[in-house]
């Protein structure tokens, strides 16, 4: 019997043995098996992650951010070691000891396993979930787990601890599209990384658990509950002391939701910049960690932003108060109530909703929707006499602020300079603002708008406007440029033309004074913007001579009018061509482009795109110019010419190619003349404050007033302001007061510390001493200097021809004490 036992004994050790043997196998060639179809962890390297497109200033500040994904990589080196620390003790304590798979706390979870017959995450190292992040699925099965495992071995043996962190803790998920440390931040608290307190710290380490469940936007009461769990922990492993601990327990959650860390707002530029990189590069360029840098100057864009939004607030407020946004019932008036009506309503910075509750006879109480608690005194409220609907007017006065306001009312208050607050409203008017640097046109600012949320209509690129007179130097340009000259006399007449398309079939156009000024100079037309001889003077030169001069100044002239009300800037163009026609001006005739986006860098600041804008370079043309003259003179002295060589592409030093003349230093420095004397005794003269003897400008003012324009500059800034209503109505103000205002104020910051630059007259420029009246030479009392290209100096009396327009332009110079030679 023993025998028989001992014989069935052997048999079942031999037979256990061979089926843990073949059990063994069988799960060495499983593992072998899966281990073949194992993704090559090698690829970690050079993994790329989903980093949303970011466009930044000049200066390499933030401007906008695009994508669903928030991220921003951050290496291991910057991340804070207290959030290391909170994240090892909590996710993996024996992180820096074992090989990629803690199997003391695989045994744990098997033990759940076993006891519970549960399947539970437990067990998952910090390596395990890198694998499972970047290679595998969360679902819940063996095969998963065991590929999990043998990944993480794969992953520990081929990367050092400290590059699998950095891995894990850029990729991970914190909830509300946040992805990583430094986007946790961002999105929960408005911080860097290396700003948060330990707290907050404590906050973002546990939130991996449940992303969705366990953030404080979604949870406050169990993410702060797991937020204390995260302090005890690091408190129990010696990574804080008991102060540390007691003082991180008593800080108050403070986590809410936080946009991206913009550093320099400017919506309408990444608007521009966004539509055109998905045009370009397609909807990868949102995932793709694509870097945008522009030409935007940070200081300057904030300052257009601010010139245009006050100037455009007080033109409102001069034009009367429309009423409130809307009225609540102040039935049993609860704050709570009234402040989650108030969350509701749209916010346009700077302005601030807020709801009427207590008014007075000499002040009224509001409330915001950060629950504070606003005076408005009288100061405030007396502006606001009522708004007339056709904006020709205003209303009465009002005596008390009950005339103003009632309680339930939702206004918009704005603070002023004085730290008190006033009533406002949201401007039904808009405005465009954009500067540039004529000797390149690379953008430093620009505004499309009083607010992007308001409306994303961004009126500097894509509205087609009426420019009025600030269109004028460009046909007085072009008639430079065909005999006439500053001094030339036009009758500033009535003048009358059929027009079967008006009512009573003539066209009488008027001065803006309503008067008639007889003989007039052309520097006199221009610096007070006389419509009238603007109107004779195209006549003269010939509108189909002009329309196509205007493509001097980059304008297409298949887009312009062929009438004569061109000469009162009836062609529709944007402020993007006005700056662009200005800049040639600017910077003595050259033909430059504006351009917004310097360079583009992929996620790893390799370049994708640098940009070689064309760039005024004087000494380079002159160089060239040498070049061809000494063929030509070479040429002269030969029976037998040779042809010029074949010369490369003009490039700058800095390799930019060179911009193209199109107007000739002469005319170009006559026009600026004027433009000069437009500020400092024509309608620009309020730009006179600045005192500065370098800048020069144009206002404009269309039909009707719908229209009001300043085109200004210097040598080294162009600026463009347009303000007017996107449905056109009478603005009932010139540009000169709606419009010059931000310019003034947007030049005041923009040239400070900028030296006035000089601008002598080019060679072939002669100053003559001319009569006022006649523009002819004259040594009499009645005199003044006036500049004249050499051999356009008249040199007898003019006639009157009939259409107004003086004969003269003779052609001799004269070279005596009377004339000033350059």
């Amino acid at each position: 019997m023993i025998k028989f036992f001992t014989k069935w004994l052997q048999r079942l050790l031999f037979a256990t043995i061979g089926i843990l043997c073949i059990g063994f196998l069988g799960i060495v060639l499983l593992i072998l098996n899966i281990e073949r179809t194992l993704p090559d962890v090698s690829v970690l390297k050079d993994i790329q992650l989903q980093v949303p497109l970011r466009i930044y200033s000049n200066e390499g500040l933030l401007i906008a951010e695009y994508g669903e994904k928030k991220r921003s990589p951050v290496p291991y080196d910057e991340i804070p070691r207290s959030l290391i620390n909170a994240v090892l003790a909590t996710e993996d304590q024996r992180y820096f000891e074992h090989s990629g798979v803690d199997f003391l706390g695989l045994v744990r979870a098997s033990v759940v396993l076993i006891t519970t017959g549960t399947k539970a995450q437990g067990g998952s190292t910090i390596t395990m979930q890198v694998a499972r992040n970047f290679f595998l699925n969360s679902k819940k099965t063996y095969s998963r787990k065991l590929r999990e495992i043998l990944l993480a071995v794969k992953i520990d043996k081929s990367f050092s601890k400290q590059k699998i962190l950095d891995l894990y803790l850029n990729k991970i998920f914190y909830g509300n599209r946040a992805y990583g440390v430094e986007a946790a931040a961002e999105v929960y608290y408005g911080k860097r990384l290396g700003q948060l307190s330990l707290a907050q710290t404590a906050m973002i380490a546990g939130i991996p658990k449940a992303p969705s469940s366990l953030n404080p936007l979604a949870n406050r009461a169990a993410a702060l509950d797991r937020r204390n769990h995260v302090l005890a922990r690091m408190l129990d492993h010696g990574y804080i002391t008991q102060t540390e601990y007691q003082t991180a327990i008593a800080e108050p959650e403070t986590a809410r939701y936080h946009g991206p860390l913009i550093e320099c707002p400017s919506p309408y530029v990444g608007e521009m910049i966004r539509s055109g990189i998905i045009s370009q590069f397609g909807e990868d360029a949102y995932t793709s960690g694509m870097q945008i840098y522009t030409t935007i100057q940070c200081k300057l864009q904030q300052q257009a932003q601010t010139a245009l939004q006050t100037e455009l607030l007080s033109y409102d407020k001069r034009h009367g108060y429309r009423g409130p946004r809307m009225h609540l019932r102040y039935d049993n008036p609860e704050h709570s109530v009234w402040i989650a009506t108030l969350q509701k309503q749209a916010t346009y910075s700077p302005l601030v909703p807020a709801v009427v509750f207590a008014v007075a006879p000499d002040y009224a109480e509001v409330l915001t929707a950060d629950n504070r608690i606003i005076r408005l005194d009288w100061a405030g409220l007396s502006w606001a006499r009522p708004a007339t609907p056709d904006n020709s007017g205003v209303g009465p006065s009002p005596q008390s602020a009950g005339d103003v306001v009632r309680a339930g009312d939702i206004v918009d208050i704005l603070p002023d300079e004085n730290n008190t607050w006033r009533l406002a409203q949201v401007p039904e008017v808009q405005g465009a603002f954009i500067a540039l640097s004529p000797q390149n046109g690379a953008v430093s600012a620009l505004v499309g708008g009083f607010n992007y949320a308001q409306s994303n209509f961004n009126r500097v690129s894509q509205a087609a406007l009426q420019p009025g007179s600030s269109f004028k130097p460009f046909i007085y340009t072009a008639a430079l440029d065909k005999g006439f000259t500053l001094a030339s006399v036009i009758n500033d007449a009535p003048f009358v033309i059929n027009d079967p398309s008006l009512p009573d079939g003539v066209w009488r156009p008027q001065n803006d004074e309503r008067k008639f000024f007889g003989p007039t100079r052309l520097r006199v037309a221009l610096t007070h913007s006389r419509n009238l001889v603007s109107i004779r003077l195209l006549n003269n030169i010939g509108i189909s001579y002009a329309t196509k001069y205007l493509e001097h100044f980059g304008f297409n002239s298949k887009d312009i009018p062929h009438s004569l009300s061109l000469a009162l800037g009836t062609a529709s163009v944007s402020p993007l061509q006005m700056a662009r026609g200005y800049a040639i001006i600017a910077n003595g005739g050259f033909d430059v482009r504006p351009y917004l986006i310097n360079r583009i860098l992929d996620i790893n600041n390799n370049p994708l795109y640098t940009a070689h804008p064309l760039t005024v370079c004087v000494s380079c043309v002159e160089a060239r110019e040498e070049q061809l003259s000494l063929v030509a003179n070479a040429n002269a002295l030969t029976d037998k010419p040779v042809a010029a060589p074949a010369l490369p592409p003009l490039m700058t030093p800095d390799h930019n190619p060179v911009a193209i003349r199109t107007i000739s230093p002469q005319t170009d420095f006559l026009i600026t003349s004027v433009l000069k004397d437009v500020i400092q005794m024509g309608t620009g003269s309020a730009a006179k404050v600045l005192n500065r003897d370098d800048i020069a400008g144009k206002t404009g003012t269309t039909q009707k007033q719908r229209d009001g324009w300043f085109n200004g500059f210097n040598p080294h800034l162009v600026a463009v302001v347009w303000v007017g209503f996107d449905e056109p109505k009478s603005l009932g103000e010139y540009g000169a007061k709606v419009a010059l205002p931000i310019w003034i104020d947007f030049m005041r910051v923009a040239l400070d510390g900028d030296v006035t630059t000089p601008t002598p007259p080019p060679p072939g420029i002669v100053s003559v001493r001319i009569d006022r009246n006649s523009g002819f030479p004259s040594s009499g009392p009645n005199t003044l200097f006036e500049y004249f290209k050499t051999g356009t100096v008249p040199t007898a009396p003019a006639v009157q021809n009939d259409n107004g327009t003086d004969s003269g332009s003779g052609a001799a110079t004269k070279t005596d004490e009377d004339t000033q030679l350059f």
